[in-house]
This record gives structure tokens, sequence and C-alpha cells, in this order.
């Protein structure tokens, strides 16, 4: 079902970009619009100058968004930049051009690992650790999303207002939580753990079998960096293990890639764990806040995510 956000485009809305983009002189020899996303239109084309781009289109200015989705298309844009002017050798598609919601970029090779089932995907998770403890290098300014968005100085104070974002989204939204809000939030300020994180590293946050590409047991690509953020990298330990606990598979491929990477093992410890569980509650609950704007019909997401997001806050309940 495709999303309220997501703009229904033609051949010849993508040859319009395309000129506007690469000038008159290219023009599009084959255009095919690709699945998998949930927020934006992306279409591959092959440019007459024998080039494979894909057009990523956000929403028009009308369609009403959750708080942090507000910029997203910039924001990969940015994402993308700094990861290839800071670790070029993480495999991440390369910005050709943009403009106002919409963006170019190169085309990589390979599949999403949710695309091929049948795969040994061990590999390509060890793989993905290391080039994810690469990109953890990166350090921003502040914590929290870029532009006008949930920040702030700390990682705890900007995991609050990200959380305080969302329940206003859902108030406004209307949509049911499984426990009460202010459960949610005595969560997160219950939690002086988050006070060990002090550097705000880059975090990509949505590493979901969706995003990582892979070719002959090759990792080939990290992709939609759009919701990207600065904070504690074990942020990242979420998504990659959906609706998993990466503390119960410590041996995991991702997490022995990220230790060989960094020269250590990744601690696991009580302080660690808690802030594991925040995480995912704060993902679980965009999850659950983003069905109505997203048009989501999914009776797992009110149910199976109602389960989880609730466990998460009973374990984090003092």
């Amino acid at each position: 079902m495709r999303s309220p956000t997501q703009p229904e485009l033609t051949p010849g809305d993508v040859a319009a970009k395309v000129r506007a983009a690469f000038g008159s002189g290219v023009t599009v020899a084959d255009a095919t619009e690709l699945s998998g996303g949930g927020f934006a239109a992306v279409w591959r084309a092959r440019l007459s100058d024998g080039r494979d781009v894909v057009l990523k289109v956000g929403p028009s200015p009308q369609v009403p968004l959750l708080t942090y989705e507000h910029g997203m298309i910039a924001c990969e844009t940015a994402y993308f930049r700094l990861v290839a002017e800071r670790v070029p050798d993480v495999p991440t598609p390369r910005v050709l051009h943009h403009g106002d919601g919409w963006l170019f970029t190169t085309f990589l090779p390979g599949t999403p690992l949710s695309a091929d089932r049948g795969g040994d995907h061990d590999a390509v998770r060890e793989q993905l650790g290391s080039a994810v403890a690469r990109v953890h290098t990166v350090t921003g300014g502040h914590f929290g999303y870029p532009g006008p968005r949930p920040q702030a100085a700390t990682w705890r104070a900007a995991l609050s207002s990200m959380v305080e974002a969302l329940l206003a989204d859902a108030a406004t939204w209307q949509v049911a939580l499984p426990v009460d809000a202010d459960l949610i939030r005595a969560a997160v300020a219950d939690s002086p753990e988050l006070d060990e994180v002090d550097r705000p590293a880059l975090v990509h946050f949505d590493l979901w079998d969706g995003n990582v590409l892979a070719a002959g047991g090759r990792l080939t690509g990290l992709v939609d960096g759009e919701r990207y953020l600065y904070g504690d990298p074990l942020v990242d330990f979420v998504s990659p293990l959906l609706l998993r606990r990466v503390e119960d598979e410590p041996e995991h491929p991702f997490a022995r890639g990220y230790a060989a990477a960094t020269g250590a093992p990744v601690a696991f410890d009580a302080p660690a764990r808690r802030r594991l569980a925040l995480y995912r509650l704060y993902l679980y609950l965009l999850m659950t806040v983003e069905v109505p704007s997203r048009g989501i019909t999914d009776e797992w997401r009110r149910t199976g995510l109602a389960r989880l997001l609730a466990e998460e806050v009973r374990r984090l309940a003092r």
C-alpha cells in the first residue's frame, strides 16, 4: 500500500527532474519505480549517457508529517555527503544533484538483504558492523537530529526531546499507546546511564535489512540515511537486529564486525543494556506513531508493536 507521504510520479515527471538536474542534453532511456521504501518516492533511471541513477522525491509541503520527518530529503543529502567526505570507504550512494525535496544519487549494485531470503548473510552483517563502526568515528556538534528538530547539548536531554516530539505526534494523530505516556517519559528521565554518552557519534538509525545492499557475499551499500542523528553508537545496534535484543546475541556477526573494527569487544553491561532498551522503546514508539500518517493497515503494527513497546517499558521500570 502506498504511503500518503509518497508522491505518485510518472516517467514524465522523472524525465523533467532529469532535465532540471543534468541539463536538456540528457534524457531518460528507461525509468522504473523501486519498492521497499515508505516515506519518499524512489525511482531508478538509466540516462542517455549510460549512467544509472536514483531519484528520490519527498512529500509535498502540504502533506502532514511527524515532527522528525521534516526536511528528511535534505538530511539524506547531508548524510551521504558527510560519509563520502569523512569515511569514503563505507559504501553509500554519492550525491549527484539535489533540490527542494528531491535528490539524485548514484545507483549502487546489490540486493537488499530483506529481498534475499535464502542467502547466507553472516559475512555481509559482519562487514556491516565494521562499516558502521567507521561511521561512528564521525562526531557531531550536538546530540539529536540535525536541523530544526529535536536536539540538545546532552544525550539524555536530546533523547527526552525526541521522545516528547513523538508523544506530541501521537496526540495529534490520536494514536492509542499501549502504555501511559508518562511511563515512557519516566523511563528516559530515570536513566542516568544516558549521561555516560559524552560524544555525539554519527548514527544511521535505520539499518534494517531493507537498507543494506549486498552482492556475492559482499556489502555494497548503506542507503536511506534520511533518519540519521548524533548520539550513542549503541543506537545502531537496534535496527540491524530488528525486534530482537543484541545483548542476548553477543556473538552476532554485526557485533563481531563492529568489535573487529574498533579493536575491542562491544560491552553489553548493565548500563548498556538499559540504554539499548531505551533505544528499542524509541524505535517501537516511532513505528507505532507513524501508523496513521503512513496509512499503514498491517494488524501487527497495532498488536505486535504494542506488546514489544509495553515490554520494554516494563523492563525499564525501576
